[in-house]
């Protein structure tokens, strides 16, 4: 998996719903495993699949007119229990983004912390990005981290994001934490030599 993040255009699948918590995107009853591998077969599971396993054609996830790498959702997303495997869920299956107007705070770290960008945007150009969908299915949104901005490609219609700094050099460069502090050896270790140890 490429864990750096590029400037993405995509297709979205569009999920306006709100208060969509972590035991929606995952349910617990499938958090035994160790490893992050898997568990998108079983995202949202409880809407996608109902009585003998069977797809719900009215979700959205089983309908081939949306596909994407962004996930466009309702406010507060995330919300709900702290589990990392929301996160490993929503990548595993091949989500890159998540657009929503707010994002419960520890869901927003684990998404970075698993190279899933989150982008928080305003309700109004939350509502923007459902009606250009509505509209074509197929319309693209470009998310552009290097200069924090996301546009609706079909109006030009864009509006900025925020995003901590070490977050956005970590997805830019594909690092984890180890990553970033291995990256500064060269640095650390000129430091080093300037300082005088007392034994």
């Amino acid at each position: 998996m490429d864990k750096k993040f590029a400037n993405l255009v995509s297709s979205v699948v569009p999920l306006p719903i709100e208060n969509i918590d972590t035991d929606q995107i995952i349910p617990a009853r499938f958090l035994k495993a160790t490893t992050r591998d898997g568990f998108g077969e079983n995202l949202f599971r409880d809407w996608r699949f109902g009585e003998n396993n069977q797809p719900k054609a009215d979700f959205v996830l089983n309908n081939d007119t949306y596909k994407g790498k962004v996930l466009v959702a309702g406010k507060n997303f995330g919300c709900g229990s702290s589990r990392e495997h929301a996160a490993w869920a929503l990548g595993d299956y091949g989500f890159k983004v998540v657009v929503s107007s707010f994002f419960a705070d520890i869901f927003k770290n684990n998404a970075l912390n698993n190279f899933i960008l989150p982008v928080q945007v305003s309700e109004d150009f939350l509502q923007k990005i459902f009606r250009a969908v509505e509209k074509v299915p197929s319309a693209a949104i470009e998310v552009n981290l290097e200069e924090q901005f996301i546009e609706i490609k079909a109006t030009g219609e864009k509006e900025n994001f925020d995003i901590n700094p070490y977050k956005k050099t970590c997805l830019l460069n594909g690092y984890d934490d180890i990553d970033y502090l291995l990256s500064l050896r060269g640095e650390i270790e000129a430091y080093e030599t300037t300082r005088p140890f007392n034994f």
